[in-house]
């Protein structure tokens, strides 16, 4: 039986995957384009983090990362009439993909004996840098470098993620918590239009 965050890890790259297969879509790919950046966005990150843990991506072992990236791509192209057509479609599955990856890397890393601090940065690089690498390929500016709350929730919700196992909650509870908390932290600061502050340089603008 798989555990619990290797479910994880599946159902956050095919949301990831659709994510950027949506994005795809909007910018006019052909179907391989589409495929590409739906496997970038979904394996980008955690891919970063296995180098930077010095293992083998997991995508290198697993074929089902390539699998999921499929399905991602068959859905979008059978209900793509009404997936393009939301336009919460897309951030509806980069939050969930965001919060599942965050919780993945984190417990790679702290699984592998790595302090709280660096999980909470394979987390948040498992979560985030996926969605850079998405960005880069349909040339639009990486959420991570706008005022949009987006790492930052990852580092949130490891920081959260990491407090549940220290008080002893269950491992699967600490991961459902933690995950839970980036998406709500992305959900209420876009809904609240919560952001960073802007640093402003020379002959910038208060617009």
């Amino acid at each position: 039986m798989p555990s619990f965050v290797t479910i994880l890890d599946f159902v956050g790259t095919f949301a990831f995957a659709i994510s950027g297969i949506r994005l795809a879509s909007a910018k006019r790919f052909d179907w391989f384009g589409a495929y590409v950046v739906g496997l970038v966005t979904a394996i980008g990150g955690g891919t970063i983090r296995d180098l930077l843990l010095d293992v083998t991506p997991a995508w290198m072992i697993d074929p089902m990362y390539l699998i999921c990236t499929a399905l991602a791509m068959g859905f979008v192209i059978l209900f793509g009439r009404y997936v393009i057509r939301l336009n919460n479609t897309f951030f509806i599955f980069d939050t969930i993909g965001l919060a599942l990856f965050t919780v993945v890397g984190f417990s790679k890393a702290y699984s592998l004996g790595y302090p709280f601090w660096i999980a909470i940065m394979m987390g948040s690089i498992t979560g985030a840098a996926g969605g850079v690498l998405r960005d880069i390929f349909i040339n639009e500016i990486p959420l991570i470098f706008r005022k949009e709350i987006y790492a930052m929730a990852c580092v949130i919700g490891g920081l959260v993620y990491w407090i549940c196992l220290i008080e002893g909650l269950e491992s699967y509870v600490s991961q459902i918590i933690g995950g839970t908390t980036v998406f709500l932290a992305r959900v209420l600061a876009v809904k609240f239009r919560i952001t960073l502050p802007i640093l402003k340089g020379e002959g910038s603008s208060d617009s």
